[in-house]
């Protein structure tokens, strides 16, 4: 089976869980390191699956490797290669297929509860028991839902919190952090924090760390549901 593609746009945003459950599944996967340099592929022939994770960047930076990117998220969706974003990949997969990213009416950094829409299509990337559930978040732009796309998922502080596209899911929240993703993340974005602190969905530090064990098991069996229905458009051959 040809490696699912996981790109990393900042070093300190790497793949997370969802590497741990590709290697849990016996699922191959390459990680491309746009951050240090590396080059967008040309094509998609040598991969079953791309990945996007997140970034401090905006899709609307003048960025070289913004526009590659975004072509090769089109050429994927033409070839039937499935795509998954997770918050700026997410931002990423919107504008490719003619959505816009901008400011969010506030930022969003730490955990939340998300409402899961009651449609047929969330239904069938959720189950159809789940109703909410709590996500971690970080991130001050969102996107529009892009035509030919369905919203399954938002809350009070971001409408839309995920959509699909066929067997493509586009993320604003972060279902991969672990505990040392988390860390990491509150010691390198302290400033951005304490400059956030008027955002009423903004916690500080040690509100983000508290039972920080307990919410990664919950918020895990959520995204095993969605990457267990992800992975099955996988190309095989």
């Amino acid at each position: 089976m040809k490696p699912v593609a996981i790109f990393r746009h900042s070093p300190t945003e790497g793949p997370g869980y969802f590497a741990t459950y590709l290697d849990d599944r016996g699922l191959p996967w390459r990680l491309v390191a746009l951050d240090c340099g590396e080059a967008v592929p040309a094509g998609v022939e040598a991969f079953s699956g791309l990945v996007f994770m997140g970034g401090p960047m905006s899709v609307n930076d003048d960025l070289p490797w913004i526009a590659p990117v975004l072509e090769l998220i089109r050429t994927a969706i033409a070839a039937g290669v499935p795509v998954l974003g997770q918050c700026l990949g997410g931002q990423l997969m919107a504008k490719a297929f003619g959505g816009s990213v901008g400011r969010n009416a506030v930022k969003e950094i730490g955990w939340g509860e998300v409402e899961v829409a009651d449609n047929p299509q969330a239904r069938a990337w959720f189950g159809p028991d789940l109703t909410h559930f709590e996500s971690f978040h970080w991130h001050g732009e969102t996107f529009t839902i892009p035509p030919g796309a369905v919203r399954i998922m938002g809350n009070r502080n971001c409408e839309n919190q995920g959509f699909v596209a066929g067997k493509n899911l586009g993320l604003q929240c972060h279902m991969e952090m672990t505990e040392q993703l988390i860390e990491s993340w509150c010691k390198t974005g302290a400033d951005e924090i304490a400059g956030s602190r008027d955002s009423p969905a903004v916690q500080p530090p040690e509100q983000i760390k508290g039972k920080m064990e307990e919410k990664i098991v919950a918020m895990r069996r959520v995204a095993d549901r969605l990457y267990d229905h992800w992975v099955e458009g996988l190309t095989r051959t």
